[in-house]
């Protein structure tokens, strides 16, 4: 039996069809083109009936953008217009009659295609740390997820790191103001007195550039410090770094990261735990929500 897992974004929706090994058998893409509210549960729809008439699926896993709602049954993704407490299960049982759903947070698949096919496949306990324009954390223990009252867990780039506030945190808060990519953008851009992205600013810092040095360092300690405050808090095996940030230069940033870490964490549960890069990528999204929908007990 074949599971369905679908990616959600922002702009697109990314499909696979996997056997029981996770191997992918069928990958499809289909544009969202602005679609909002109904327009974009339908199509979520239609992706997964086309694949369901190809293959003998027997779930599918949506990983969505935002905050899924699991007492209310609905979500919350700020990048799709209308779909601010969306009933997507209600909308998607309704189009596809008898195939079993299941909907988790982008943080959750995260860390759940790592188990599946990638750096945590061996660990009952580890954390993807993702670091895009933004910074969330899904967090593995004991073999299962963990969501919280609200299903809000994971919310890591409001980690208070520094000892005096800063209006400068008010939109995301402060380990996302200096370590997300928009954040090492942002930092930059004050300091050169331009726009700067953070693509740009990597590609400085390589080439020994001190203002760029200066914004790396300061990420580096904000990502050892946020490391190191999750590491004493959920003793994991591992701490896997994803995201747009992690599949570029910050990957060789690991080892440093550590080693700030090291000055914050828990000494005994911080020798214990490994930091490493993610090992599936782009693909984790989706990996995870194809292992949510057919080897995932939480």
């Amino acid at each position: 039996m074949a599971v369905l897992g679908i990616d959600l974004g922002a702009t697109k929706i990314s499909a696979a069809v996997f056997n029981a090994s996770g191997d992918i058998l069928e990958r499809q893409y289909a544009l969202l083109g602005g679609r909002g509210g109904d327009a974009a549960g339908l199509l979520v729809s239609e992706v997964i009936g086309k694949l369901a008439k190809d293959h003998e699926i027997s779930g599918a896993g949506i990983c969505v953008p935002g905050i899924v709602y699991s007492k209310k049954g609905t979500v919350w993704c700020p990048n799709i217009p209308g779909w601010d407490n969306y009933p997507l299960a209600g909308v998607l049982s309704s189009n596809l009659g008898g195939i079993p759903v299941s909907i988790e947070s982008d943080r959750t698949c995260y860390i759940l295609g790592e188990k599946w096919r990638g750096a945590a496949k061996d660990c009952d306990n580890a954390i993807y740390l993702a670091v895009g324009s933004g910074i969330g954390a899904g967090i593995l223990l004991d073999g299962r997820v963990i969501h919280g009252a609200d299903d809000i867990v994971g919310a890591t780039g409001w980690m208070a790191l520094e000892s005096d506030y800063d209006n400068d945190w008010d939109q995301c808060g402060c380990f996302e103001t200096f370590a997300s990519g928009n954040g090492i953008g942002y930092q930059a851009s004050k300091l050169y007195g331009r726009e700067v992205s953070s693509y740009e600013v990597f590609d400085l810092f390589s080439k020994g550039d001190e203002i760029a040095a200066k914004v790396i360092r300061k990420a580096v300690q904000m990502w050892g410090k946020g490391a190191a405050n999750l590491v004493s808090l959920f003793n994991p095996e591992m701490i896997v770094f994803g995201g747009g940030v992690f599949s570029g230069p910050a990957k060789g940033l690991i080892p440093e990261i550590y080693e700030e870490a090291l000055k914050w964490a828990q000494p005994i549960s911080i020798k214990t735990t490994r930091f490493c890069a993610s090992e599936v990528g782009a693909d984790a999204a989706l990996l995870g929500a194809g292992y949510l929908a057919g080897n995932y007990k939480g």
